[in-house]
């Protein structure tokens, strides 16, 4: 097996160990802990996360982190009521199968530092039937202007350490089911944003407003320390008519910019996207074209709105654009492009994290960097592909995502904005001139050469010189190896399945067959689905997620197999979170219930002799659990290799 990490990963970790190591068991109104520093970056105070779940074979697994401070050859013990199981302390692994346990047992973890044993953890009960299941509350259902009646379902959810106490809470985003695509009108219903503890306290609520459009593009909500004071905050795009958690109303709370309908201007007619009943996209009731645009930080605790600016980037310099100069500027007159955000978090000093915001892919696009401090909002950089030396290089470039690295080796993250790279400065660092495409991601795939590499899938084949699927040197944008052909190439994912070759596997839509990370293909076919990635059973293959599953690649016999169902669960294509939210290094997949009254937390059963410092001490797996919910929403990967 290969254990392969970067160079700025192996300093993180060897910075991490001269630093603090756990404090100790949370207790009520215990104080607020302070970020701790690993590598030089900011990082969340994190506790053990003690997880236990029925195991597979009988018994109970039970799981923890080791964390990025923890001093060299730290061990643990673990106890079950009261009475420690192992007679020495355990090394190798952060994760315990426990042939004894019942349901109703409950477990602690102490690290073990030299011959001393530190404070008790949190003490963990059994999550019945494998997951833990978190009450939530749907907001009431609403009718829009037009008469037409609608509901919520829970949507993507973030998680971050809200009151500083070492565990992680969840923020849920509700849509109503009469969100929209940009390419369509019609009114939708107020987009809510929820805080919650494990345990499944309401924390706050948010309302958006009416002037905020529901949709998969257009709120992307960002949940970070953004100014080191160790509880997360919230920031997300807001408007006239904005409700903090605390009751407060954001700008005018009377204003309703709401288009009332009208036909599409006639240069948007031909263009128009046709939906599934074949008629065109006519009129332009329900959007929201005009009135202030604003950014806020709101508190994680409390919900209250921290501090508030101007929205940038704007959808027109000085105001509200006509319809005429929407269509100069970004290519329709009716929001389709001018509406489509993305968000991320970047250490852009290398040290404190910064919010990023970008509006735009199809056709220009803009991106803003900015710091929260001190309770200000502070601007640190614009980018605009128009305004470039070479437009033609920057535009067109987006993605439905983005992703976020270090990936020119200067200590500051680079935004990868689909097809481009953006410095840390904020100018343009590189362009593969590939254009748009719905997946990317960014790694250390290819473990023999250095560096980050950067998959991705491309849509504008006939605009791109023929290219559908490409692999990246994350570093110069120079093309590593790409896949030549004619279709809009919706979809790709690039992991680990096959350890008969070095790498991570690659497979895409346009093809019947796997790759491996040089480009070669592999075999005649490839696993069922290429959604979603998830770091489940016990060795380092990843496994994938569609369709409420999680399925594992035979590479023997060369097909899926259904390692769980989470029946009863409503998220197909991607989980609402997926993350090393809790326990060991593996993920926990996180999913609202069909009804949408609860969200529950799925941890794996399986018993694993891998260990790895707690992935959320990995700075592009902690920043890409920021980015995640951003629209079509990728899974993280970690700034090493990790596979076989």
């Amino acid at each position: 097996m290969i254990y392969h990490m970067t160079t700025s990963r192996m300093a993180l970790i060897v910075a991490g160990l001269t630093a603090m190591a756990f404090a100790g068991p949370v207790a009520a109104q215990k104080p607020v802990q302070t970020p701790v520093q690993i590598g030089g970056r900011q990082f969340e105070h994190l506790d053990r996360g003690v997880v236990a779940v029925p195991a597979l074979g009988g018994g109970n697994l039970v799981s923890w982190r080791l964390l990025g401070t923890d001093p060299a050859k730290t061990a643990f013990n673990i106890y079950r009521d009261g009475k420690k199981l192992n007679t020495a302390p355990i090394s190798a692994t952060t994760n315990y199968g426990d042939k004894a346990g019942v349901a109703g047992s409950t477990y602690v973890v102490r690290a073990v530092v030299g011959e001393t044993e530190r404070a008790a953890s949190k003490v963990a009960a059994v999550w019945q039937p494998g997951y833990l299941s978190i009450p939530i509350q749907k907001p009431q259902d609403g009718t829009t202007p037009a008469g037409d009646p609608y509901t919520y379902k829970a949507s993507d959810v973030s998680a971050a350490d809200l009151d500083g106490d070492g565990q992680l809470e969840l923020v849920l985003k509700w849509d109503p089911s009469n969100a929209q695509d940009n390419s369509r009108s019609g009114y939708t219903g107020n987009v809510f944003i929820d805080a919650y503890t494990f345990e499944g306290k309401r924390l706050w609520r948010i309302d958006l407003g009416k002037n905020i459009r529901a949709g998969q593009h257009y709120t992307q909500f960002l949940v970070y320390d953004f100014d080191g004071d160790g509880k997360a905050e919230m920031s997300v795009k807001t408007a006239d008519g904005t409700i903090d958690g605390q009751g407060k109303v954001i700008g005018d709370p009377n204003a309703d910019w709401r288009s009332k309908g009208g036909e599409l201007p006639a240069q948007d007619k031909a263009g128009a996207k046709a939906l599934s009943d074949g008629k065109l996209v006519a009129e332009l009731a329900g959007r929201v074209l005009q009135g202030p645009e604003y950014l806020t930080v709101f508190d994680g605790l409390t919900g209250g709105a921290l501090a508030t600016a101007p929205y940038d980037p704007p959808r027109y310099p000085g105001g509200n654009p006509t319809t005429e100069q929407l269509i100069e500027t970004w290519g329709d007159g009716y929001g389709n492009r001018v509406d489509r955000f993305l968000a991320g978090v970047a250490y852009l000093d290398g040290k404190r994290p910064s919010i990023v915001y970008g509006r735009g892919y199809y056709t220009k696009s803009t991106l803003a960097a900015w710091d929260y401090r001190d309770g200000k909002l502070t601007k640190r950089w614009f980018f605009d592909s128009e305004v470039q030396a070479d437009p033609d290089t920057w535009r067109k470039q987006g993605n439905h995502s983005l992703s976020v690295a270090d990936i020119d080796g200067d200590g500051k993250d680079e935004i990868i904005y689909g097809s481009m790279a953006i410095d840390d400065d904020g100018t343009g660092l590189w362009s593969t001139g590939l254009k748009h495409g719905d997946a990317l991601h960014v790694s250390d795939f290819d473990p023999v050469r250095p560096g980050l590499e950067r998959f991705g899938v491309h849509e504008n084949s006939k605009e791109n010189g023929g290219i559908v699927t490409s692999m990246v040197d994350a570093k110069t944008g120079n093309l590593l190896w790409t896949v030549p052909g004619t279709i809009d190439n919706g979809r790709g994912i690039i992991m680990d399945v096959d350890p008969r070759y070095p790498g991570a596997e690659s497979w895409t839509s346009a093809e019947p067959f796997l790759r491996d990370v040089k480009g070669n293909p592999i075999g005649a076919t490839k696993p069922q689905t290429n959604k979603f990635a998830v770091w489940w059973d016990g060795d380092l293959q990843r496994e994938q997620y569609e369709n409420m599953n999680i399925y594992k690649w035979n590479w023997k016999e060369q097909r899926s197999e259904r390692l769980l169902n989470l029946e009863g669960t409503s998220v197909p294509n991607a989980p609402s979170l997926s993350g090393d939210v809790v326990g060991d290094w593996r993920e926990e997949v996180v999913v609202p219930a069909t009804d949408s009254q609860s969200l529950r937390i799925y941890a794996t059963p399986y018993v694993t002799t891998h260990k790895f410092v707690t992935l959320m001490h990995d700075p592009v797996y902690r920043l890409a659990i920021a980015w995640q919910q951003t629209t079509y929403n990728q899974p993280p990967h970690t700034s090493f290799y990790l596979g076989e």
